[in-house]
């Protein structure tokens, strides 16, 4: 089992701040944590295995984000939309590498997975995030296609009618045109 699960919430909350500001030697961080939680103090050992792991984990977000920032550099229009999908999959890519580092257990990788039913819930409540944020690009397209077409008809309309008036047109042909050709149903 991974240090940072045997550890207080407490514990576990601080050391992590310790990692993500990333300027601390193995010995530093445990001089720094043992002075705060003596009674959680891991080995020297336990402490360069697990800011080992942090400083893959922050790589790989490094390097997903740095990917990301090119491709939407390079995508141009619609570069917002595109953007977002690329972030969720990012997302989802490191969502997936945390999850397989987890359920690894280097002590005995022939060990049966375990996974709590708080960890299960944090996957679920993962999982259903990203599909709303997948999601949510494809509601927002529709809606603005919407607003567009309704627009695009009401400026269709106006003009029918400034022709109407200006052709001498009857009520029928402008009916016509309404409905045949705009789909408008007055």
């Amino acid at each position: 089992m991974s240090f940072l699960k045997k550890i207080s919430p407490e514990a576990r909350q601080f050391l992590e701040k310790l990692l993500r500001e990333d300027r601390y030697t193995i010995d530093e961080l445990l001089e720094l944590f043992g002075n705060k939680y003596p009674d959680e103090q891991p080995a020297r050992s336990t402490m360069g295995r697990t800011k080992k792991k942090y400083d893959e984990h922050a790589k790989k977000m490094s390097e997903v984000q740095y990917a990301t920032e090119l491709l939407v550099g390079e995508l141009g229009e619609d570069k917002d939309d595109k953007a977002g999908a690329f972030m969720v999959q990012g997302i989802t890519t490191l969502i997936n590498h945390l999850v397989l580092d987890q359920l690894h257990n280097e002590e005995n990788p022939d060990a049966p997975i375990q996974l709590s039913i708080k960890d299960a819930l944090s996957l679920a409540k993962a999982s259903r995030e990203l599909t709303a944020a997948r999601g949510m690009s494809l509601d927002q397209r529709q809606k603005i296609e919407r607003i567009a077409r309704e627009k695009m008809l009401e400026e269709q309309e106006k003009n029918l009618d400034d022709a109407v008036a200006s052709k001498g047109m009857t009520e029928e042909q402008a009916m016509f045109w309404r409905e045949k050709v705009l789909g408008v149903v007055r």
